[in-house]
Parts: structure tokens; sequence; C-alpha cells
């Protein structure tokens, strides 16, 4: 079973419109979905009051909301010193890590880009458009 973690970005677009593709990853048998509550918070924030917030709390009802990982705590792995990350984005990939996630989906190019199709500490990082690719294929 793919476990699967989703960037504040994609559950944005997911909720954002009724008709978003990306609903398609809730379809999907033996994946199971996770977020965290700092990607979740990001996205509510983004997304304009009313129905889309609506839609993304109907969304994350069947998703594993992960607990924030705590590297002072000594929860956190260090990342490889090749990853470079803005300081912001640094808590969706350690998140993605102790959830021991499969896979991490981002469509943010401009920061994970460099490092999409890559694997970090287990968990591959792809676009939702490869991810679905890729299980098709």
């Amino acid at each position: 079973m793919d476990v699967v973690f989703l960037d504040a970005n994609v559950l944005f677009s997911a909720a954002y419109r009724a008709d978003a593709g990306l609903r398609v990853l809730w379809e999907q048998e033996g994946v199971r979905l996770v977020t965290s509550g700092y990607a979740l918070e990001e996205a509510h924030r983004n997304l304009a009051e009313g129905e889309p917030r609506s839609r993304l709390e109907r969304l994350v009802g069947s998703m594993e909301i992960i607990p924030e990982s705590d590297p002072a705590a000594g929860h956190g792995q260090a990342l490889p010193n090749d990853i470079e990350l803005p300081a912001k984005d640094l808590p969706i990939l350690q998140a993605a890590i102790a959830a021991r996630a499969s896979h991490l989906l981002t469509g943010d190019i401009t920061h994970f880009g460099r490092h999409l199709g890559t694997v970090v500490r287990g968990v591959r990082i792809l676009t939702p458009s490869e991810y679905l690719r890729r299980l098709s294929g």
C-alpha cells in the first residue's frame, strides 16, 4: 500500500474547484492519503471561505493528519546535505518522512522541482500527475 503525503498546494488545488481533477487521488485503491496539520493550515488559509473550505474539510475527513515532527525532540531525521529547501517547506518533507510516506506529492515546482523523482529518506517526491501516471502505467 502506498502512503501518500499531500503538500498544501495539492490540498488547495483539490478543494479549490468542485470538479478538480486531483480528486481522483481520493478514489485510488491501495493508497492511504496523509498530510500534516502544517500543510492543512496553509491550504485552509489560502482558500476562500465558503464552499472551497467546506470541500477541503470533506476531503481531509478521509485522510490521516499526522502530528508535526519535532527535530529538536529527536523525532525528525536530518536531511541529506544536497536537499535545499526554504524554511517554510522543510516541515512538509520532514512530516512526510516522519509519516513513513512512500510518496510526497507537491505542485511546488519552484522549491521542490530539483528534487522531483528523487527519494529522500524513503520518500519519493513527485507531482500528482506523475504519481497518477505511474499508478496507471
